[in-house]
């Protein structure tokens, strides 16, 4: 049970933070300079894959609800019994964030259909902001709970960010027929020191607020060890994105290795979305 709910953790995350992401590099960040790939075969194929994604969010979105009511009961039947998964819906903060969360969600699916790129962007956006509310911020009432899901909803819209922008790099670079590579790629690492530094500061808050300390203890144990795993990984996507930048002033672009770099980049990046998905299983300690 508790395996299932880390799984639907992470393809619910994944998917929602990269159709986030992915709408954000497309219709805010990098228009000008997608032209080519969007006239290209390469654009529908991107266009059926984020309409998978999106079943993919709602789908584990519902297993991520049935999980829940069967771990709440302490019975695996429980997660398609009608009358619980209505108190589960009714009666928990969960199922009532959840509710608005699933509506958003068949929207996302529909939209993907034949929906607006600003709208699509909203709709998207609404669907990743509505995670943070079930997050460790809801652990706590009042002030101290509401500004621990704001920190939240930022530390979510620089991580999808980041993610979703990682996601069209590697497909830029496998289908590199008509784009300016060189200035996606630096515009990218620029956009990328906002959201480095965004990252970071919330996670820190985040931390501090839950654990009572600037570092969980035990550090290597339970959460502070899963912490300790993520930490390492989204500093290994540093190093590689600090060497992305440096190569893309090399004169040809040395596309073999940016590839390279980037596919590794997003297995890092995979990596500590599975950690991730796991500490929100866990309880933060205090020092």
């Amino acid at each position: 049970m508790h395996e299932g709910l880390i799984l639907c953790r992470f393809l619910h995350f994944g998917a929602v933070l990269l159709l986030f992401g992915v709408c954000v590099f497309r219709s805010l960040l990098f228009v000008p300079y997608l032209v080519p790939f969007e006239a290209s075969a390469a654009g529908p194929r991107l266009n059926r894959l984020l309409g998978w994604l999106a079943v993919i969010a709602l789908a584990s979105a519902l297993a991520w609800l049935m999980l829940t009511a069967a771990y709440l009961s302490s019975d695996w039947r429980s997660a398609i019994d009608p009358r619980t998964l209505g108190l589960v819906l009714g009666n928990t903060w969960f199922g009532h964030v959840w509710i608005v969360h699933l509506l958003l969600n068949v929207l996302v699916v529909m939209l993907r259909r034949r929906g607006r790129p600003g709208v699509l962007l909203l709709a998207d956006t609404l669907l990743l902001l509505t995670l943070a509310p079930v997050g460790h911020g809801a652990m706590f009432d009042g002030l101290k709970g509401q500004l621990l899901i704001i920190n939240q909803m930022l530390h979510l819209l620089g991580v999808g960010t980041w993610l979703g922008g990682l996601l069209m790099l590697a497909l830029l670079l496998k289908a590199s027929q008509g784009v300016d590579l060189a200035s996606v790629l630096r515009r990218f690492s620029g956009v990328g020191y906002g959201l480095v530094a965004v990252i970071i500061a919330t996670g820190l808050i985040n931390v501090r607020a839950l654990s009572g300390a600037l570092w969980p203890e035990p550090a290597f144990a339970g959460f502070g060890l899963v912490l300790a795993v993520k930490a390492a990984l989204v500093l290994g996507m540093l190093v590689l994105a600090a060497c992305n930048r440096q190569l893309t002033h090399a004169a040809p672009l040395p596309l073999p290795r940016l590839r390279v770099s980037v596919a590794l980049e997003c297995l890092f990046g995979a990596g500590a979305l599975a950690a991730v998905s796991l500490l929100g299983t866990l309880p933060p300690l205090s020092g």
